[in-house]
């Protein structure tokens, strides 16, 4: 009879995510993993068989995580342009006004590009947010291009304020992001 698991399949991507955040993706080996979980490092190469499948399965419940808090949220706002806004910003809140955490979350990202499973679904959830954001332009011409633009200037607005790191992102992504409306309205 197989012996019951100490901590769940979620617990346990929960602590290799952490220490992927921490550390960053290189620092999740099996011999880390064990230490902070408590797990031996033979019962992780059970589950996972590989270090690369270990590390996709993370980043594959990072994006599961997104997922569902990007739906929750375009649940929740107005379908209006300040819903757009209120979207995006609350997906831009995990990093406070921490611009090095930002920075690390790059690190994971390249790991999504490497990995074409990743990637996919990088860019399923792309398609899902510019749906979700054109919803809210719905009454203009050309809702998805507006909603790409939108998302662009959203990108870009984390990258600039991780280069200034003035203040929370949220505020900043708020105010790039009105002003992103100003201009499409004039």
């Amino acid at each position: 009879m197989p012996r019951r698991r100490t901590l769940s399949d979620e617990q346990l991507l929960a602590m290799v995510l952490a220490l992927i955040h921490a550390e960053g993706p290189d620092a999740a080996t099996f011999a880390a993993v064990a230490k902070v979980s408590g797990l031996s490092g033979s019962t992780l190469v059970q589950r996972f068989t590989t270090k690369a499948a270990m590390l996709r399965a993370a980043l594959l419940y990072a994006w599961d995580r997104l997922d569902a808090e990007t739906a929750r949220l375009a649940g929740s706002v107005a379908i209006t342009p300040d819903g757009a806004v209120a979207l995006l910003v609350g997906l831009s809140q995990d990093y406070g006004d921490n611009a090095a955490a930002y920075g690390e979350g790059l690190r994971v990202l390249r790991e999504d590009f490497r990995d074409p499973v990743l990637r996919a679904r990088g860019a399923a959830w792309g398609t899902a947010l510019t749906a979700a954001v054109a919803r809210c332009f719905a009454s203009a011409g050309a809702p998805e291009t507006i909603a790409r633009l939108m998302l662009s200037q959203w990108q870009g607005s984390l990258t600039w304020w991780g280069f200034g790191a003035e203040g929370p992102v949220d505020k900043y992504v708020e105010v790039e992001l009105r002003r992103f409306l100003a201009a499409v309205k004039s």
